[in-house]
């Protein structure tokens, strides 16, 4: 039974022990045959589209579209726990309404906070 056992897991060994040879093989090859080039100070300089930035490192970010990110997060994780609540909608008991109802409480109010965020900011 054991021997059965092992001959199960023999093409997993077998394919694990290709990734390794592989992976060493193609790691001192690529070691063997590439170029050794001298320290370039230039290489290491932060490049923007190729070319060296200037100014300032910082800016103004935009807070235009936060209210719709918010409330696209706070709708997506919402779906996600109301299709799996609504699959098991006839099998579940009526006393577990009560939890989702207040899921979707919390839900809603996360909602209308991004709302009132969006109001205050003037940004819609």
């Amino acid at each position: 039974m054991a021997g059965e056992t092992a001959s199960q897991f023999l093409p997993i060994l077998y394919l694990f022990g290709f990734g390794v040879v592989a992976g060493i093989s193609s790691v001192m090859l690529s070691r063997l045959l590439s170029q050794r080039r001298r320290y370039n100070p230039i290489k290491f300089l932060p490049m923007e589209c190729g070319q060296i930035p200037t100014g300032e490192g910082r800016s103004h970010f935009m807070m235009q579209y936060y209210s719709y990110i918010l409330m696209f997060v706070v709708f997506d994780v919402m779906l996600i726990f109301l299709y799996a609540w609504a699959v098991t909608f006839t099998s579940v008991p009526k006393e577990a309404t009560l939890p989702m109802m207040g899921f979707l409480g919390i839900m809603f109010a996360a909602m209308g906070y991004a709302l009132f965020l969006a109001g205050r900011k003037g940004i819609w």
